[in-house]
């Protein structure tokens, strides 16, 4: 995957990957502020021709080095970044369960966001 660069569209809460100019790949987040700052992942998106080159893996190692270059811990909603860090442990330390559980609330109170 090393022609694919990704990146962080904070604005628009996208970690996305390019080839070239096109996004071939995507995690949408949002940053929980309350009760304390992380980032939520909520879903992993890579289009079908892409499939396969590892694009997911590379945007959830992303997703944990930008958290730790920050100083902001990551509360994974997204299935594929929940699986992605359980296999990667050195690089996804776990989650608050305060956190997932804030990340939930704030999801559900904001229904029509993702």
């Amino acid at each position: 995957m090393s022609e694919t660069a990704i990146r962080d569209d904070r604005a628009a809460g996208r970690l996305e990957a390019y080839a070239g100019d096109e996004v071939v790949g995507h995690i949408e987040y949002f940053v929980l502020e309350s009760p304390a700052r992380a980032l939520v992942p909520v879903h992993t998106i890579v289009e079908p021709a892409h499939e396969g080159k590892g694009i997911a893996g590379s945007l959830a190692r992303e997703l944990y080095a930008m958290s730790a270059r920050e100083g902001v811990p990551v509360a994974p909603l997204c299935p594929y970044v929940v699986k992605w860090a359980a296999r990667h442990p050195e690089e996804a330390p776990a989650a608050d369960p305060e956190l997932l559980s804030a990340a939930t609330a704030w999801l559900t109170a904001h229904p029509g966001r993702f």
